[in-house]
């Protein structure tokens, strides 16, 4: 099968697409699955540039996000058969287990059925996303009816479906944006207030649009600037949940303000082994195709990259301001 391999760290030159055996089934449980395409993620261009996350993990195929059709399925594999249509998030971290290739093993305890309104390219670019938003404002904030929300890069990827989940959960949105194109795009996804940070204070714009309280949720999906700068826009008691590694920051605000920090790493049960936490992500991929299916959440893809210009698809991401996904397509 082609597949896109690293084979040290570095520039998105060390990504090659080489030849590499087919995968074949080892588990009871397990699945081989015929990708059709694979998301591109930010951990994706980390995992090439610093390092892959699991011990002896070179070469290694990048790509956690994928859609396809099952191929093969073990003795033990109840939920599915060859023919079936699914999304995944697994793999991508080290090793072989990637999807910016042609097949793929997925344990069927990780893969749903693919959402029916949706095509191969769009579910490819969903699961990662969707869990972390899930994860952070479900989860980690308790996000409740009626609360305010403030959602850094509503345009992005994260953001802009965060700002739909939130929607979904009856809270009022606002969020951050770089320019008007993308404030029309968030506007049409739920958001009621576009604050341009470019030309706008954070803090002020916040406190008007809540007059004067700071908003209940903040997710941060962009670093340590934003959310140090995100802190006096909360509420007394709020919650301020972080995707990155807040670095060094200030915390006597955020203590003063009695807030509670959380933290979202999506891969974590991969990393750590937990199969509970697992199956809790493919509930919410099921859940969230539901919605997808009655027409209440999309998936926004803004460009496709064939499988062998997967590093010129590294450098657009990397050079941020991407609206929605990008994903790799396996032809």
């Amino acid at each position: 099968m082609k597949a896109i391999e690293m084979r040290e760290p570095g520039e998105p030159d060390v990504l090659n697409l080489v030849d590499r055996p087919t995968p074949t089934l080892s588990s009871p449980t397990g699945m081989l699955v015929r990708l059709e395409a694979a998301g591109i993620n930010p951990v994706d261009t980390k995992v090439r540039s610093r390092g892959v996350f699991l011990p002896d993990g070179l070469p290694a195929v990048l790509g956690c996000d994928g859609a396809g059709v099952v191929e093969a399925v073990g003795e033990g594999v109840s939920r599915f058969k060859p023919g079936d249509a699914v999304w995944f998030c697994h793999g991508g971290l080290g090793g072989p287990e990637g999807n910016y290739a042609q097949y793929a093993l997925v344990d069927e305890a990780v893969a749903q059925r693919k959402p029916s309104s949706l095509d191969f390219v769009h579910a490819a670019a969903a699961p990662l996303v969707l869990i972390t938003a899930w994860e952070a404002l479900y989860d980690r904030a308790s996000l409740q009816t009626g609360e305010t929300v403030l959602v850094h890069a509503g345009a992005g990827g994260v953001g802009h479906v965060a700002i739909q989940i939130a929607r979904l959960a009856g809270a009022r949105v606002c969020t951050t944006v770089s320019g008007p194109e993308k404030a029309d795009f968030v506007h049409s996804l739920g958001a009621e207030y576009a604050i341009n940070y470019r030309e706008e204070d954070l803090v002020q714009a916040v406190m008007d649009w809540t007059e004067g309280r700071g908003v209940d949720v903040a997710l941060d999906t962009v670093g340590p600037d934003v959310f140090a700068k995100t802190i006096p826009t909360m509420a007394y008691y709020g919650d301020l949940v972080t995707i990155l590694d807040p670095g060094q920051v200030d915390m006597k605000e955020a203590r003063t303000r009695n807030l509670r920090i959380g933290f979202e790493l999506m891969l974590t049960p991969m990393l750590r082994n937990l199969p509970e936490a697992r199956a809790h992500q493919g509930e919410i991929l099921r859940r969230c195709g539901e919605w997808i299916d009655r027409g209440e959440l999309s998936i926004q893809v803004s460009r496709t990259f064939p499988l062998e210009q997967a590093a010129e698809a590294h450098r657009q991401i990397e050079q941020g301001h991407t609206t929605g996904k990008l994903v790799l397509t396996m032809g």
